[in-house]
């Protein structure tokens, strides 16, 4: 089992500590390192910055929103990362929702599976750089043509050589659809909300886009990196109770009550009454009270917790299950010696 960084996204002010996060990630043995955006704080000047004082990690967007960027935008930071690192960068895309595409980017959230997949097809065209980039559109049409165009827009080519071709893309994906486009199109998924549980279910998703024609991986090439608490401790309960007010943020208020794709996703292992319930009081503004509704099994779901022993059989589970790389999150220098220790199987 790989372990990724997961630094996420900056919150009022950037983080104090991620420089001796990433320093430890890397001595420990860590596979990557990987940075976030919403809407404040960007995915790719962290790495850039931070992964600067690297060797080893991979730098991964975890992930940009595609509608931040043009996909040659896109394309260019990616190959500049790329170039700066040596070679380690992975593009993690992510469509967003439509709160924050419409109303932080300015943009229609209409057909999220469409955009993503020409998106993707114009940044592999400027990594090949094999001719000029075109795409006929509807979404992202190279030459623009359109109202308010001059007419004069040509094809181009990227003035920089890529130093890979093939720089690995991944899709954070929640539906059945996005699943198997990820596996169809993608080189990894990024799961969030990864239940071990419904890994049939997640696997019959990316078994359906691995056998599309012209699918780019198969199941033993391909990664799957799952979003994954995992905390070692004897005291099981109060780690639960202490989680649940961030599942009732996400489930409740990460996203409009008309479309929360990350309340649908735990709508999917079952909790149908549990989240509309939570989504109701979270939304009157009783975060307290949705946090309290949160069973415990939500939490334990979608995340490792426990004592030792607990952890490295929560670990096997989640890799005979298909998992590839967790993406943890950590608090010191010392938490992160201490999950690559756990995760290894080393008497720490």
């Amino acid at each position: 089992m790989k372990l990724g960084l997961q630094l996420g996204y900056w919150g009022a002010q950037p983080p104090t500590n991620a420089p001796e996060l990433i320093e430890a990630a890397e001595n420990a043995g860590f596979d990557s390192v990987f940075a976030a955006e919403s809407w404040g704080s960007d995915a790719f000047t962290p790495l850039a910055w931070w992964g600067s004082r690297t060797e080893n990690l991979r730098l991964g967007t975890s992930v940009v929103q595609i509608s931040a960027r043009t996909p040659t935008s896109c394309a260019m930071h990616a190959l500049t990362l790329d170039h700066l690192s040596g070679g380690r960068t992975i593009l993690g895309l992510g469509v967003s929702g439509p709160q924050v595409v419409e109303g932080w980017y300015g943009q229609p959230f209409e057909k999220p599976l469409a955009r993503t997949r020409e998106y993707v097809d114009i940044i592999r065209q400027v990594l090949a750089r094999e001719k000029p980039v075109t795409s006929p559109g509807p979404h992202y049409p190279l030459p623009y043509n359109g109202p308010g165009s001059s007419g004069l827009g040509k094809p181009l080519k990227a003035i920089t050589h890529p130093l890979r071709a093939d720089i690995p893309i991944w899709l954070g994906a929640e539906g059945p659809k996005n699943v198997a486009l990820a596996g169809e199109i993608a080189d990894g998924w990024l799961a969030i909300y990864y239940t071990p549980r419904l890994a049939p279910v997640y696997n019959n998703w990316l078994d359906e886009g691995f056998a599309r024609a012209g699918a780019r991986r198969s199941r033993e090439d391909f990664e799957v990196a799952a979003t994954c608490q995992v905390i070692v401790t004897d005291d099981r309960a109060a780690a639960i109770a202490a989680l649940k007010p961030m599942t009732a943020l996400y489930v409740g208020g990460m996203g409009a009550p008309e479309l929360n794709f990350h309340a649908q996703v735990y709508k999917r292992m079952g909790y149908e009454k549990e989240v509309d319930e939570i989504g109701r009081l979270f939304m009157s503004g009783r975060k307290d009270e949705a946090a309290a509704v949160v069973p415990d099994e939500m939490v334990t779901e979608t995340m490792i917790i426990g004592n030792l022993d607990e952890v490295r059989a929560g670990v096997k589970r989640w890799e005979e299950a298909g998992v590839t790389m967790l993406l943890v999150t950590c608090r010191d220098a010392d938490h992160v010696r201490e999950l690559a220790a756990a995760v290894r199987g080393d008497i720490f």
